[in-house]
């Protein structure tokens, strides 16, 4: 069982590896062991998620999940199999756990008054200068 946060687990018979040859480092076994380790889970047919906790992996999730509704991860960073699925299983429940975090709405503000006017007043001064800067006096023009 695999625990994503206090009130959900999912059992590792609803996580299904696959393995291939890697290119990562394995250095002369590159060629001949499969190490790269690819977990996949169909958030469809899962019966630990509800219909809501579906939904918001479907949104958060996206661009890792294709059309079927499969989470897929790849590890292949480790020379050993072992390692990459370890590394493919922990960053499948970071993954879990972020995406099923629901966020609190934000509480829009307004900005104060006296700010507002500080603002303004700083956008006059600076247009005086500029102003200021532009002008040149017509006897000054002439020499």
């Amino acid at each position: 069982m695999l625990t994503i946060h206090s009130n959900l687990t999912i059992p590792e018979r609803e996580l299904r590896f696959e393995t291939s040859r890697s290119s990562g480092p394995g250095g002369q076994n590159v060629n001949k062991i499969e190490s790269r380790v690819t977990l996949l889970f169909d958030i469809t047919s899962s019966t630990s998620l509800d219909a809501e906790q579906k939904a918001l992996l479907r949104r958060r999730l996206a661009g890792r999940i294709n059309r079927r509704g499969v989470l897929r991860i790849v590890s292949q960073r480790h020379r050993t199999q072992a390692a990459n699925r370890k590394a493919t299983v922990k960053r499948f429940v970071e993954l879990l756990g972020d995406a099923l975090v629901v966020q609190r709405p934000r509480k829009s503000t307004t900005v104060p008054a006296a700010e507002g006017q500080r603002r303004m007043e700083e956008k006059r001064r600076r247009g005086r200068l500029k102003q200021e800067r532009h002008r040149t006096d017509v006897s000054e023009a002439e020499s």
